[in-house]
């Protein structure tokens, strides 16, 4: 376990860009699965008290109770505190896994505030199933820059330490840690993308996930630059007046067009994603006609691209 715990350490250190503060806890997200127990186990070794864990049961399976009482006695055997996070109110609708997603990321945050990090279990078997999900949609080099190992989550920095550690060591660490865990039956359901594309993996051993997700790190670096030079488009090039944004995108290359009209279009409803899909938004401007999208009206009058809040439909 030493010797696990330097790399944790290391890891942990590299992604953060530094040791992390000691007056502050550093925030671990557990589920209750082998990869997120063997996270626990690593940071425990590594900050022992320092450490406090919380456990979101979305309240959609009936065992979540169960796994997060698990998680709360293997903390409490450690000395570590541990809560439990349910959303206010249920999750349901279409897409019920992005609602959980964001439901459990908002719980994590709010809980989070005020720690050194947070931190999630996320590892290089799950960052290659990312990026070949995403590759088979056609993403762009957001999409394909897959998770991010730092990024900002409402104040607290989000941290994944464990995007270089394949998920059969993870387990094993849990093991050797005598950390108790459970398997989550959804991840053997072929009804989601994840699983048939990490079925994939397993069945082609050539497709190695490390090399894979050592390429959507590449791309993160990439996105990154792109941003700064984003930045300094929007800077140049927007102007905004009484709730109108102007963009002149005289010269500018289809991606950097791409991404600031993604930015005029979040301006104007920060909920849609900076890596929604603006190809048709895009060939519209560029025969200099318009189109309306995310409730955002865009019009192009020439290399003036202009960006306003679309008129509430008419109740009929």
């Amino acid at each position: 376990m030493q010797v696990a715990a330097a790399r944790f350490l290391g890891c942990l250190e590299a992604v953060h860009g530094g040791p992390l503060p000691t007056d502050a806890p550093i925030a671990l997200a557990v589920s209750g699965g082998p990869d997120s127990m063997a996270m626990l186990a690593l940071a425990h070794a590594a900050y022992g008290g320092q450490v406090a864990v919380a456990t979101v049961d979305h309240r959609l399976r009936p065992e979540g109770a169960d796994e997060a009482a698990m998680v709360a006695r293997y903390c409490a055997a450690l000395g570590v505190a541990h809560t439990i996070l349910v959303p206010e109110t249920p999750i349901a609708g279409a897409s019920i896994q992005a609602r959980a997603r964001a439901a459990r990321y908002r719980l994590l945050g709010e809980w989070a505030r005020g720690s050194a990090a947070l931190l999630t279990a996320h590892h290089a078997d799950d960052q290659a199933e990312t990026l070949l999900m995403r590759a088979a949609r056609g993403s762009g080099i957001s999409g394909l820059a897959g998770i991010r190992a730092r990024r900002d989550l409402g104040g607290v920095a989000l941290l994944r330490p464990l995007l270089t550690w394949r998920r059969a060591e993870l387990r094993v660490v849990a093991e050797n840690a005598g950390a108790p865990f459970v398997d989550d039956p959804s991840n053997r359901d072929d009804a989601h993308d994840r699983t048939r594309f990490r079925r994939l993996l397993e069945a082609n051993p050539w497709l190695d996930p490390c090399a894979i997700a050592a390429s959507a790190g590449h791309l993160a670096e990439t996105e990154t630059v792109m941003n700064d030079f984003t930045d300094s488009y929007w800077r140049d090039r927007a102007q905004e007046s009484e709730g109108v944004i102007t963009l002149n995108v005289a010269d500018l290359p289809r991606e950097l067009r791409r991404r600031l009209v993604r930015r005029a279009i979040r301006a104007q409803d920060p909920s849609v994603s900076d890596a929604a899909n603006i190809e048709a938004l895009l060939d519209s401007l560029e025969a200099g006609g318009g189109a309306t999208q995310a409730g955002v009206m865009a019009a192009a009058r020439g290399a003036v691209w202009t960006f306003r809040p679309a008129p509430p439909r008419r109740a009929h």
